[in-house]
Order: C-alpha cells, then sequence, then structure tokens
C-alpha cells in the first residue's frame, strides 16, 4: 500500500509580518546566534591580520584606521552579511528572497526614497551635534590630504556593502530566527528585536554605556523600519546613508590624518542622544509613508 508523505510546515508564513514570517526548528536560531558573531569576529581579524602582513603594520589591531584597515573591515562585514543570509538558506530551506521583504518584491523605488528620507534625517542630526557638541564627534580640523581622499574613496564605495552587511546579518537573519521561537506575533517581534538589537550592540564591542545604549536604540529602530515596511529597503537605506555621511564627516575633519575608532570607556556622551532622536525620528517617517502608501496598494 503506497503511503504520501505529508508535507511538513512552510517556512514562510504569509499570514505573518515581516520578522516573524519563518518557521525555524528551535536550535536553528540558536546555531545562528552563536556561530554568527564568531564568523563576524574572525572574519574582521583575518583582514586586520592580512593588511598588516601586507603593509608592514607592528599592530594590525590598533584602532587607528588606515584606508588599507577601513577597507578590509568594510569588505569583512559585508562578507558576513551574505554568509549569514547563506547559512539561514541553508539550515531552514527559505527562499532567499524572503529574507529582503515579505508579501511583496523587493523595491529599489522604495529604497531610494528612503535614502533621500535618511540623508535628510541624518545631516540634519549631524548639523545639530556640529553646532552643539562637536568636541563629542571627534573633529579635529578640516583637511583634505592623500590619505583623505583614500579615507574618501573606501567609504563612498565600501561603506554601503558594509552597512548592508550588518542589516542582512541583524534584521534580514537574527531578528526573524530568533521570533521563530514563537508563535504569537508580537511576542515574537518583540523577541526577535531584543536579540538581534542586543547582538548588534554587543558586536560592536563598546564598554561604554553611552555607546552600548546608543547601538542597541540603532538596533531597536531599524529593526521597527523592517517590520513596519514588511522588508529590508528602510533599515538598509538608513543604515547606508548613516555610516557614509558620519564616515564623509569624519574623514574630512581628521585633519588630514586616520581616523580612529575607540569604543572604550568614556568615549561616548549625551550628544548621542542626538542621533538616537535621529534613529527614531526615520521611524516615524517610515511608519507614515507606510501608513500613507497602504491605501494605494489595497486600491491598486
Amino acid at each position: 500500500m503506497n503511503r504520501t508523505a505529508r508535507p511538513g510546515p512552510a517556512v514562510v508564513d504569509p499570514a505573518r509580518p515581516f520578522g516573524a514570517h519563518l518557521r525555524m526548528s528551535w536550535w536553528k536560531p540558536l546555531v545562528l546566534l552563536v556561530t554568527l558573531p564568531v564568523v563576524l569576529v574572525l572574519t574582521q581579524w583575518s583582514a586586520f591580520l592580512f593588511v598588516g602582513v601586507l603593509v608592514g603594520s607592528d599592530d594590525p589591531l590598533s584602532t587607528e584606521f588606515t584606508p588599507e584597515k577601513a577597507l578590509a573591515a568594510n569588505l569583512a562585514i559585508g562578507v558576513t552579511g551574505l554568509v549569514a543570509v547563506l547559512m539561514l538558506v541553508w539550515l531552514s530551506g527559505v527562499p532567499w528572497r524572503a529574507l529582503f521583504s515579505h508579501r511583496r518584491a523587493f523595491d529599489g523605488l522604495r529604497l531610494a526614497r528612503y535614502s533621500v528620507g535618511a540623508a535628510l534625517v541624518v545631516g540634519a542630526a549631524m548639523a545639530v551635534v556640529a553646532v552643539v557638541a562637536p568636541e563629542s564627534a571627534g573633529w579635529t580640523g578640516f583637511a583634505i590630504t592623500g590619505t583623505t581622499l583614500a579615507l574618501l574613496a573606501v567609504t563612498l564605495l565600501t561603506t554601503p556593502f558594509q552597512a548592508a552587511g550588518e542589516e542582512l546579518m541583524f534584521r534580514s537573519v537574527l531578528l526573524p530566527a530568533a521570533a521563530s521561537w514563537l508563535r504569537a506575533v508580537r511576542p515574537a517581534l518583540a523577541l526577535g528585536l531584543v536579540v538581534s538589537s542586543l547582538g548588534f550592540a554587543a558586536v560592536h564591542g563598546s564598554t561604554d554605556p553611552w555607546l552600548a545604549g546608543y547601538f542597541t536604540v540603532v538596533g531597536i529602530s531599524t529593526g521597527l523600519m523592517a517590520i513596519i515596511s514588511g522588508g529590508m529597503e528602510a533599515p538598509i537605506a538608513f543604515h547606508v546613508v548613516n555610516n557614509v555621511i558620519a564616515g564623509v564627516l569624519t574623514n574630512v575633519m581628521a585633519g588630514g590624518g586616520t581616523s580612529t575608532i575607540d569604543r572604550a570607556t568614556d568615549t561616548g556622551g549625551p550628544s548621542l542622544l542626538i542621533l538616537a532622536v535621529a534613529n527614531v525620528a526615520m521611524v516615524a517617517v517610515v511608519w507614515f509613508h507606510e501608513r500613507r502608501a497602504r491605501p494605494a496598494r489595497l486600491a491598486g
């Protein structure tokens, strides 16, 4: 007697919102949560060592970011984002497109519009910082040298890859993976936001409470953008624009030299509240845009 095997539950649940739309065995998110931060750290560490050998650096793991080291960091983080997507696809069989948008196609026009909005929000926040607390940004003075031009080239060409890689790892993969542990939608989304945001803050390695808190706000905000909009266009746009603008300003205001990334204790401060407000403002922009666009989509 022939028996037809009963199909298992669908990996992607069309009835649930983005961020809580995946169904996975309980152990698979654990594998991702343990493995991906290790991959991120080892990839950057290996890239820094390679650059150190290439340029003859005495301390390839120093906080000083030369053009070569900035390039290595950006490429390593971007590659880790791609690895995260491939791991989730391999573990669960989820279509990779479902990690970029849900119940609709990924929209390049939406990405462009959110990029413009992010530029306005982030630009305004940086202007306020420059007026209110310029010393908090670590700017030493405007200058353009060969080192500056090299850093600007690295920033403009590879920072989008780096920022998108972080969004793929934390919002495309870890958020829905952690949310798959719960069936009720709101608790699942809350769990996914908490786990992915704390993980995002942790891998930035800051012992300063202001910076750690700020990175957590970034994680929660970009996670909310993904959930509200049903895809990754808004969080990728905001993260890319934020990092590019911050990188360009840091490079041209570094006195013509290299930049330094130091996230130890006492490197943050209250001025980060301005940047946190920018994150919240972008969430509001996404919410208003999606609320206005919904009736048009339903009518169409």
